[in-house]
């Protein structure tokens, strides 16, 4: 309680301080840029309507700031698997920085078109670094590591791989939406809800695992710590799927629909539920729970060469990190 507590006043007093410092620049910044609105039918457009600058300049803030908290926790915690969503962080910040580029030069797609995949990718980072906690909260709070006949490392690479393959579609489908030739475009949109309706396929498998999880651990008497990062779990995957069902309801109205050819969709159902996604995992963070040693998943030890003595060295059982010393007869 006290973590969450001190979590939420970093953020809250990090979030005052930047708007505290910068609002003045900013009021006098936005009078001075001016920002070029064209016909959203006009072909050299990156943009279907026209877009709001202080909206992109505030999300980039945002984001900004959940990235430098998850850092920070990441280093406190010393929890290195929190490398993929910082990473996932990054993206939406860079993302939403270049759509402040995009914005101000709407003909370039300089800036356009490597924000569009950002965005549209970044997610897919939050939905591995799911993956690879819950393979831990099972290694961790499970006696046998197993939940549905899958043991808690087998699951977190499995489901890695599957979440690299909807990633690999998307970026394939997401690349090919920019392009000016009409056909090529139609048939981006098509791989991209291809990969992106895959990933919810994963998604929905991965939901029963942890409803498997929870069912487990209820009939367990003992520790609730479980509870927490479970709960902030499916909060996440509730996220994650709301902006699922937006982006499939999104392309398949093709390129011209109610939902391209305005700018507030984007922001409520796309950039706030990963916002919101990533600032749970700052008030809930995973190396709260996760503590110790044995909160992560022992290191393979290789086999050493014979030592003068006739013994060698050989990994233990893959519960245990240690050492163990067996003889070898010497050879004469």
């Amino acid at each position: 309680m006290a973590d969450t507590l001190r979590t939420l006043l970093s953020f809250a007093f990090a979030v005052h301080l930047f708007f505290h410092l910068s609002s003045k620049h900013f009021c006098c910044f936005f009078k001075m840029v001016h920002v070029q609105c064209l016909d959203p039918r006009d072909p050299n457009n990156a943009f279907m309507y026209c877009p709001s600058f202080p909206a992109a300049v505030l999300f980039s803030a945002l984001f900004g700031l959940t990235l430098i908290t998850h850092f920070i926790q990441a280093i406190h915690y010393r929890k290195r698997f929190c490398w993929v969503i910082i990473m996932a962080a990054f993206w939406e910040t860079a993302g939403l920085i270049l759509r402040v580029f995009s914005v101000l030069n709407p003909t370039s797609t300089a800036y356009g078109l490597p924000s569009q995949l950002l965005i549209l990718l970044a997610p897919l980072l939050i939905n591995a670094f799911l993956y690879m906690l819950m393979s831990r909260v099972i290694y961790v709070f499970l006696p046998d590591k197993h939940v549905g006949g899958i043991s808690a490392q087998r699951l977190s690479l499995c489901f890695v791989l599957f979440d690299i393959t909807a990633f690999l579609m998307q970026a394939g489908g997401g690349t090919m939406i920019s392009s000016d030739a009409p056909k090529i475009a139609v048939l981006g949109i098509h791989i991209y809800m291809g990969g992106i309706g895959l990933q919810q396929f994963f998604v929905l498998g991965f939901i029963g695992l942890v409803v498997r999880f929870h069912y487990k651990m209820n009939r367990l008497d003992g520790s609730t710590e479980w509870k927490r990062p479970l709960y902030t779990m499916y909060a996440s995957l509730a996220l994650i799927t709301l902006r699922i069902v937006f982006r499939l309801i999104e392309f398949s109205s093709g390129l011209y629909s109610p939902i391209t050819m305005h700018e507030a969709p984007f922001y409520c159902l796309e950039a706030t539920p990963m916002f919101l996604a990533l600032l749970l995992w700052n008030i809930s963070h995973p190396g709260q729970v996760l503590v110790g040693p044995d909160s992560e998943f022992p290191k393979k030890v290789k086999k050493s060469k014979k030592s003068k003595g006739g013994e060698k060295e050989l990994p233990e059982a893959s519960d245990s990190p240690s050492l163990r010393l067996v003889s070898t007869p010497t050879p004469f």
